[in-house]
């Protein structure tokens, strides 16, 4: 591990004059790789929080923000709600966590959840090694230092964590090669079963990929057939598969596995299919916050759609939301421009060159108000989705046709 730079200030965190090494120059023109860009990129409820942290914390005890806060601080992309991922080492969480707001504590792992005063979440950890005694299956986690904690993450643009010293010194700490791959934007995983252990780490690589963007480390494609061989028997698999789906970009992500050879995590055509979405949503979010369960929702839709989506996502457990929009994106009825029902008819094809026919129009043609009415737009829809008109023009001779017809 090492530091980049250290900050003299009391037991109440005050990031000193920054001090440059070897480690620079930055991932991005203007973002310094030190402690002190991490620190100034966090939102205030994030350094309160850790001013909090540190205080509470036995003098002993070691205390870090640890992962993708760090990471994006770095890279450029602070957020104004990043994930808080705090690691302790030598104190007790769950009494930490009971100090700091209310919290849903996970035994099993010695982590509390935290619900901060202004609404904000934070996971408090307690650092720790981890083992895996059946690949695939969930970690063992054993009693370690920060350095352990770091060491068990899935990249080493991940291993990165902003620790806070009792004396208020801050430090950059680092995974042997951790900051060279951040400045290189590349995936590249710790060690050599990493995918092998838990086959998820590559689904994760893909949403990570898309979104900041990163390339895959040579190591991590030579990874990927093991991943592939576990994957059936990765549960957490189908987790990573469901946030993809919350991506900002899916398309993107689907893209990077398709790239690397592991398309086949997905029903045949998926990445060709959500890049054509990705387009269709020009004002989506570029962030990496989840833009909502109607995106999931859209997204999911399209993938049913393909000739062995329903097979492939059965596993994901998505509910009946995804089956029940492409049903009506396949309907009858009117669907305004901006709806999901209108993005998946345009994506899939199913959206007419021409407005069609509608209630009213039949009307002022001289259908009579009543059962009618339906009867002849279910008809023109049918006719329609089977290619028989090319304007609206088209629809309404046919429906004078039949209107004229002996009944």
């Amino acid at each position: 591990m090492q530091g980049t730079t250290r900050g003299a200030g009391g037991g109440r965190v005050q990031p000193g004059p920054r001090r440059m090494t070897s480690l620079s120059p930055a991932p991005d023109p203007g973002a310094a790789l030190d402690a002190r860009t991490v620190w100034e990129a966090l939102p205030p409820h994030a350094r309160t929080l850790l001013r909090e942290l540190r205080a509470l914390a036995v003098p002993g005890a070691r205390v870090a923000l640890v992962g993708g806060a760090v990471r994006d601080a770095l890279l450029g992309r602070g957020s104004a709600s990043p994930d808080l991922d705090l690691v302790v080492a030598g104190d007790d969480v769950q009494r930490l966590a009971g100090r700091l707001g209310d919290f849903v504590w996970h035994p099993a792992f010695r982590n509390a959840a935290l619900t901060l005063p202004g609404g904000e979440g934070a996971d408090l950890v307690t650092a720790r090694r981890e083992t895996y005694p059946v690949p695939g299956g969930s970690p063992v986690p054993l009693p370690g230092t920060l350095e352990d904690d770091l060491a068990r993450r899935d990249f080493g643009l991940n291993a990165l964590a902003l620790e806070v010293t009792p004396d208020g010194t801050l430090a950059l700490l680092a995974v042997p090669g951790g900051l060279e791959d951040l400045r290189a934007r590349t995936l590249r995983p710790l060690h050599a079963l990493s995918l092998h252990e838990d086959a998820s780490r590559l689904v994760r690589a893909a949403r990570l990929a898309g979104r900041l963007p990163l390339h895959a480390h040579p190591e991590l494609l030579a990874q990927v057939p093991d991943a592939l061989g576990m994957a059936a028997r990765t549960p957490r698999l189908a987790s990573e598969l469901r946030l993809l789906l919350d991506e900002p970009r899916p398309g993107r992500a689907a893209r990077a596995l398709s790239d690397w050879g592991a398309a086949t995590l997905l029903p045949e055509g998926a990445a060709d299919l959500l890049e054509r979405l990705d387009a269709l949503q020009p004002g989506a979010s570029q962030s990496g916050a989840a833009p909502g369960g109607t995106h999931r929702t859209l997204y999911a839709a399209a993938l049913l759609s393909l000739p062995r989506g329903p097979e492939r996502l059965d596993a994901l457990a998505l509910g009946p939301k995804p089956a029940e929009l492409l049903d009506r994106a396949r309907g009858d009825q009117p669907a305004r421009p901006g709806t999901p029902e209108h993005t998946l008819r345009d994506l899939l094809g199913l959206t007419p060159p021409y407005p069609p026919l509608q209630g009213r129009d039949l009307l002022a043609l001289g259908v009579p108000p009543g059962p009618q009415v339906g009867q002849l737009l279910t008809r023109l829809a049918q006719e329609r989705r089977a290619g028989r008109y090319a304007t609206r023009d088209d629809e309404r001779r046919a429906a004078l046709t039949w209107l004229d017809a002996p009944q």
